[in-house]
């Protein structure tokens, strides 16, 4: 197997180049488990993890390896190397760390598009796709909308679904499958290019690791569907891990996702609400927030049924989250500066005392 199998580029390779990494081998981190990588090579596969300067200098979550990642290694013994450096990112899909505010949980690097798997006979979730959407644009990865399991419902009642999609997401590809019998999985397979990366975002129970399994034409990834006395779906995939397809595709499996914090700083609500912000341009105040204002053209365009409500209020609610999450980061190095500062004044009066 090439490296350009595994998506490697150009670019890629002039960094390596110029700055000084041809001693180190070069591999893309296939699976991760808490901190523990496996980096797959033209050579083979090899658990690793990463130096010590690696991890004193991360200053976030943000700056460890992940899913996705091309990094420079040293490869020890037949199984065992060491992460030394991390090759520049040109996507990072990122949410929310759960239970942290103000930190950012990495889902996968180098990603060209993303699945959004949604399953018809009870996840389907509008509020929900509008998350994954807004992290795919904020992350300058395309979407594309899987509707699973559709052999549980008619005909009849599908087409009303792809229907009241398209009605309030534009521009994005949906496809409609079932892992059963195998109706749209070869639509979705021409969706698939060789050398370009994949992810599957969705919840538990949906039916990711089945479509992985449908579309590689193996069994790679175990599967289970969803519990009866919850009707939510179980945790099949533990860890993330990048898997490369028959047709030279690869495709990236996830856990499932019961919260998708948004960690949007760059335009990704702006063009989900896309609708919703050319409206705003005509609002009577530049600051509008689109609540209570005399003149707003955004309240007026959702009374008049040109924007849905239901995706005006997910804007909003998405709009507060976003807010309290840069304000949460805004804290947080407000108090990391302090806490340098005293560290910084302790070291001082203590060489003094010396």
């Amino acid at each position: 197997m090439k490296l350009e199998d595994l998506g490697y580029y150009e670019k890629l390779e002039n960094f390596r180049i110029e700055n000084g990494l041809k001693s180190f081998e070069t591999g893309r981190v296939v699976a991760e488990h808490k901190e523990r990588y496996i980096v797959k090579t033209t050579s083979g596969e090899f658990e690793a993890e990463i130096t010590g300067n690696l991890r004193f200098s991360a200053q976030s979550r943000e700056d460890f390896p992940a899913v996705g990642d091309w990094v420079a290694i040293t490869v020890f013994d037949a199984d065992f190397a060491v992460i030394h450096q991390i090759l520049p990112r040109f996507s990072v899909l990122k949410r929310q760390a759960v239970g942290h505010f103000g930190d950012v949980q990495i889902i996968a690097a180098n990603i060209d598009f993303a699945f959004l798997v949604q399953a018809v006979d009870r996840d389907l979730n509008m509020n929900r796709l509008e998350r994954y959407l807004t992290i795919c644009y904020a992350s300058g990865v395309t979407p594309v909308i899987i509707l699973t399991k559709t052999d549980l419902i008619g005909e009849t009642q599908l087409a009303e679904i792809i229907e009241a999609v398209k009605l309030r997401i534009s521009d994005v590809l949906v496809i409609a499958v079932s892992n059963e019998t195998h109706e749209g999985i070869d639509a979705l397979k021409c969706v698939i290019e060789k050398g370009k990366t994949y992810c599957l975002l969705g919840s538990s129970g949906v039916g990711k690791s089945t479509l992985l399994n449908s579309l590689s034409g193996e069994s790679l990834m175990t599967t289970s569907g969803v519990s009866e006395s919850t009707g939510k779906g179980r945790h099949t995939t533990s860890h993330r891990e990048l898997i490369v397809l028959e047709n030279g595709g690869i495709l990236i499996d996830n856990p499932g996702m019961r919260e998708v914090g948004i960690a949007d700083t760059s335009g990704g609500l702006e063009t989900t609400f896309d609708k919703i912000f050319a409206f705003s341009e005509h609002c009577k105040f530049n600051n509008c927030t689109h609540t209570t204002e005399t003149g707003c053209a955004v309240l007026e365009a959702v009374q008049n049924g040109e924007i849905e409500k239901g995706a005006y209020e997910n804007y909003q609610k998405m709009e507060r989250e976003k807010a309290h999450f840069e304000t949460s980061v805004a804290e947080k190095r407000k108090k990391e500066k302090i806490f340098g500062k005293i560290l910084k004044d302790y070291y001082k009066k203590d060489i003094r005392k010396k």
